[in-house]
């Protein structure tokens, strides 16, 4: 598997799902619709098959299996694996995407490694824009056998994913409280912690008052507009590390699977900030996000920094995206006291006020 260009036609002796979206998409380039958009949306897909493709139909099974595919893409593909073209190398905005297959291919060569999560810390629930209760979310995360999960619904700026404020983050502490009662009375220590998806402005300052933000375990900060810019944004980015609210950077690069490939910095330079601060960049493991890259991952093991990981899940049923963080963790050895969701609960936060005390220090120094 190469992480920026594929460079062979056949890798392990097929045509791999990777280089079929790469097809698939390329196909897209040039079809009309409604095809061009039958044809992105199985590229698209293709990240998420469970089973590769080729070994599919080496088993005399049907490609309409795999979701996105009809009979006409059924034969399109076929006619690839059978008779395996030329694969383009792949473009920035689809470059350094695992697949399923290749994300489980590399952890269950360490099964060890899944066995050490405890968490994840990024979801969304009918709060903002998931289709799920926080109870819902809570009981799929026990039944992975989770310790905890952060709820991070987006906050009030990003009204087009029906961001909460201040008086509605309060209301949602009070049903935690109430989801976390419920399980402890049931028996079960898990924990669901109070957290939200600031949404940063281009100059990394957030959209919610500094109190309300104060009563949470553990603040994610996230860039959502001003995506597309071609400039460096390193200066962006490490205004939004040192603004004192947040503890965790989110989907940093901003990108999405052919869609938008997403901000460039000085990523070391970027890194090398978050781990003077002590703070956490994310993995966004959701399938078309895989934010940060796998190379990006590569420079924040360099600099020291701390991971965060987190499904970016929309309903329970997406918890299981966790695996494409995890492997892409371990593809870049990180080291596991280096990982937020690998560390006990008690001592996840402990470092989250630890991070505030020092940024607390900090900001007094600065305006003194």
């Amino acid at each position: 598997m190469t992480k920026n260009k594929i460079h062979t036609v056949v890798e392990n002796g097929f045509l791999t799902n990777s280089a079929i979206a790469e097809l698939l998409a390329v196909a897209a380039e040039g079809a009309k619709m409604p095809l061009q958009k039958a044809l992105r949306r199985a590229s698209r897909k293709a990240i998420l098959w469970p089973e590769e493709a080729a070994i599919l139909l080496a088993e005399r099974r049907s490609l309409t299996e795999l979701p996105g595919v009809g009979p006409h893409l059924s034969r399109l593909i076929r006619e690839w694996i059978e008779a395996p073209p030329l694969v383009p190398d792949v473009p920035k905005i689809r470059c350094s995407f695992l697949t399923l297959p290749e994300a489980r291919s590399v952890l269950v060569k360490k099964p060890s490694w899944g066995s050490r999560l405890k968490g994840d810390l990024q979801m969304h629930t009918v709060w903002s824009d998931g289709s799920g209760t926080i109870e819902e979310m809570a009981n799929a995360a026990v039944q992975r056998g989770y310790e905890y999960i952060a709820i991070t619904d987006h906050s009030k700026g990003l009204k087009i994913a029906g961001g909460i404020d201040e008086n509605q983050l309060r209301q949602q502490e009070t049903e935690i409280a109430n989801v976390n009662a419920k399980l402890k009375a049931n028996g079960n220590s898990f924990r669901v912690l109070r957290s939200i998806e600031l949404n940063l402005d281009p100059h990394g300052k957030g959209d919610m008052d500094d109190k309300s933000l104060r009563r949470l375990d553990v603040v994610l900060g996230c860039f959502h507009s001003a995506l597309r810019r071609k400039e460096d944004q390193t200066a962006r980015y490490i205004t939004a590390l040192k603004n004192p609210t947040i503890q965790i950077l989110g989907h940093p690069r901003g990108r999405i699977y052919n869609f938008r490939p997403g901000l460039e910095a000085q990523w070391q330079r970027v890194f090398d900030v978050a781990a003077e601060l002590d703070k956490a960049v994310e993995i966004d493991s959701y399938p078309d996000r895989q934010d940060l890259s796998l190379d990006l991952v590569k420079l924040a093991k360099k600099a020291g920094c701390r991971i965060s990981l987190g499904t970016d899940s929309h309903d329970p049923l997406q918890l299981r995206f966790i695996e494409f963080g995890l492997a892409s963790a371990l593809l870049e050895e990180i080291q596991p006291e280096r990982i937020l969701n690998f560390m006990p609960l008690n001592d996840l936060l402990s470092w989250a006020t630890s991070v505030r005390q020092r940024e607390g220090r900090r900001t007094r120094r600065e305006r003194d």
